[in-house]
């Protein structure tokens, strides 16, 4: 597979001009093509990313997570990739790491492949740690296999599968409908060991704000 030219990276951002630019220039030397969708910063995260060499796709106001997502495999599927690479812009995500997961595709012919940061759980925040946990439990449950890490956004994605699907969530619950969307059409889902970079960021994540959120998407799925 050549992954330089079937790939593109999609990076959703809220407000993350500090760590932006040198992780597109990071992520642009085993995945040329960067997609970043600026979701209605207040800072200079879209000139940054654009001077790092990343296409920019910018909403005027913040959709959310889900929403931006979104955007971005469209736009990548549009311009004919066959696969996306989403990592979040925090710098939480290692570019290192990418190889792990195209080694994994081609060996496992999966079409979602997921970074795994449960190996190294004690490094996450303890807040951050206990709800991926008590997720991923809820997630197992449904899906009938175990889903250690339904978190992460770190993934790789094979496009033709993804347009196949209904997919619906604007914010963070993004991540656990896709899982069960890909596990509900009989698609292969692999997970991968990755690490996880945690310094003095703020998370976008609000803990009771999604938290409910994710809730009322638990309760209203249809499967």
């Amino acid at each position: 597979m050549d992954w330089q030219a079937e790939c593109a990276a999609v990076i959703p951002c809220l407000n993350e001009a500090a760590t932006i630019g040198p992780l597109v220039q990071e992520v642009r030397r085993r995945v040329p093509a960067v997609l970043v969708v600026d979701d209605g910063s207040s800072d200079a995260t879209g000139s940054m990313a654009q001077a790092a060499g990343a296409e920019v796709l910018r909403n005027g106001a913040a959709r959310g997570k889900g929403a931006a997502l979104q955007a971005g495999w469209r736009r990548a599927f549009e311009r004919g990739f066959s696969w996306a690479l989403t990592m979040d812009g925090d710098g939480q995500h290692s570019p290192e790491d990418i190889p792990i997961f195209f080694r994994c595709a081609e060996r496992t012919s999966a079409p979602l492949v997921v970074g795994n940061r449960m190996g190294k759980a004690g490094s996450m925040p303890w807040l951050r740690r206990r709800v991926n946990h008590w997720m991923s439990r809820r997630l197992t449950v449904t899906a009938g296999r175990l889903l250690p890490d339904s978190q992460c956004g770190f993934r790789l994605m094979k496009l033709s599968a993804w347009a196949g699907l209904r997919i619906s969530a604007t914010h963070f619950e993004i991540e656990s409908e896709v899982l069960l969307a890909f596990v509900r059409a009989g698609l292969e889902v692999e997970f991968v060991p990755v690490r996880a970079i945690y310094k003095d960021e703020q998370s976008k994540i609000h803990p009771v704000r999604d938290a409910v959120r994710w809730l009322k998407w638990w309760w209203g799925r249809d499967f």
